[in-house]
């Protein structure tokens, strides 16, 4: 039995308890409430990330302290960071696990309504199939053809997600602390290209099914409300510059 067979069997299940409010359209229905689960259970790793970045903002004035201090010496630079910031407990990477932590999860629903999916490839919203593609879409009927409608609105729906992240998190990193110098160069560069990841997804869903495609448009919907959610805690005052690690 294939690792993939008791998910389509769970989503399954999941349509026909929704078959009584969405009719021909409880599989999507299932979709995007399998996508809600699985973004709640993840909402734990979310607040420790958004801890995380308020803590790093607060320190940043620390760090620029520590840059100044030690500018011509990379290596006590990197000890009193990686001390600074473990004792605060805040790792440079835990923003990103909750992105990361979700690439199975896409995975799993491409297969499911890709072409080795089975039936639950067959299922529709609004007369466009789940397992079907953009492309073949306005094949049939054009862009805005009845099917190729289904998609341009998930693609609406990510592309204002997308642009309206992409505004919070280039404010969020101006006024964040740089990341420690002990973070390895691909977690500095992941942190730079996250803000950009929700363009990327636009074009992703293009390219998917468009089961996969709603899969992308609700968790990229629920990142933006979260992340609006956590982010209105206040941030802790601003320590005055000092009390810097030894790194004797």
């Amino acid at each position: 039995m294939s690792v993939f067979t008791p998910l389509a069997a769970l989503l399954a299940q999941l349509a026909n308890a929704l078959q009584p409010l969405f009719g021909g359209a409880a599989m999507a229905a299932a979709v995007i409430a399998f996508t809600l689960s699985v973004r709640l259970a993840l909402h734990p790793l979310a607040r420790a990330a958004a801890r995380g970045e308020r803590i790093r903002a607060r320190l940043a004035p620390r760090i620029a302290e520590l840059n100044t201090r030690y500018k011509g010496d990379p290596q006590r630079m990197q000890r009193a960071t990686t001390e600074l910031y473990a004792k605060e407990g805040v790792s440079p990477i835990a923003g990103c696990l909750p992105t990361l932590l979700q690439l199975p999860v896409f995975a799993v629903m491409y297969h499911l309504f890709s072409g080795s999916g089975g039936a639950l490839r067959q299922h529709a919203l609004a007369g466009a199939p789940l397992g079907g593609h953009w492309l073949g879409a306005v094949r049939a009927g054009g862009v805005f053809g009845p099917q190729a409608v289904v998609y341009l609105a998930v693609f609406a729906v990510i592309a204002t997600v997308a642009s309206w992240t992409y505004v919070r998190a280039r404010k969020a990193a101006a006024q964040a602390a740089p990341l420690p110098a002990a973070a390895p160069g691909a977690v500095a560069g992941l942190a730079k290209f996250l803000p950009l990841l929700s363009f990327g997804t636009l074009i992703t869903a293009a390219l998917v099914p468009l089961a996969t495609g709603l899969y992308l448009a609700t968790t990229t919907a629920w990142t933006a409300v979260e992340r609006a959610v956590l982010h209105r805690t206040p941030s802790e005052p601003v320590p005055a510059p000092g009390g810097v690690p030894s790194t004797k």
